[in-house]
């Protein structure tokens, strides 16, 4: 799989009030229509508060 880079991913967080936890940010990915990929990377992500959209790109980026 694809890592999602973090213009896919911000595509589908616009809106979204930081700081979000992943449980937040990975349902306004869905509500947002995202794909498959971005939705497997966001929910790949630790749990925790983040605080600016860098810090959600930084943590899918660490995954690999």
């Amino acid at each position: 799989m694809a890592t999602p880079n973090p213009i896919q991913i911000q595509k589908y967080l616009s809106g979204i009030d930081y700081p979000a936890s992943k449980d937040d940010i990975v349902s306004t990915a869905e509500q947002q229509g995202a794909d498959g990929d971005v939705l497997d990377a966001l929910k790949g992500i630790p749990d925790g508060e983040y605080d600016a959209p860098t810090a959600v790109s930084k943590a899918v980026s660490d995954e690999d």
